[in-house]
């Protein structure tokens, strides 16, 4: 997908990511079980992974652009890693309770 010139739009991975999990969700519903935590757990999964590479793919551009920033780009990193892994780890736990 290009915008303008041929650049590619900031936000085609999110863009993309939102697609996956509607289709997913789409076909959760239609689906003869209901939703489990098996299947949250799978949506966390992917979305924590998804997550922790876009923080990693922003903090090294980051870096890259600014490297006497490096320590305040890798601070926020981990905070942020941090938060996208807490959501995984609560979909285990809604997996493990049913």
């Amino acid at each position: 997908m290009s915008v303008g010139g041929g650049a590619q739009h900031p936000n085609l991975p999110i863009l993309n990511m939102i697609e996956i999990v509607t289709t997913l969700a789409e076909a959760a519903a239609g689906a003869s079980g209901a939703f489990n935590g098996n299947f949250a757990l799978g949506i966390a999964g992917a979305g924590a992974g998804i997550g922790l590479g876009l923080i990693g793919m922003a903090s090294a551009q980051a870096v890259g652009r600014n490297p006497s920033a490096f320590g305040n780009i890798l601070t926020i990193g981990i905070i942020g890693m941090a938060l996208a892994e807490a959501i995984a780890i609560y979909a285990f736990i809604m997996a493990l309770q049913s």
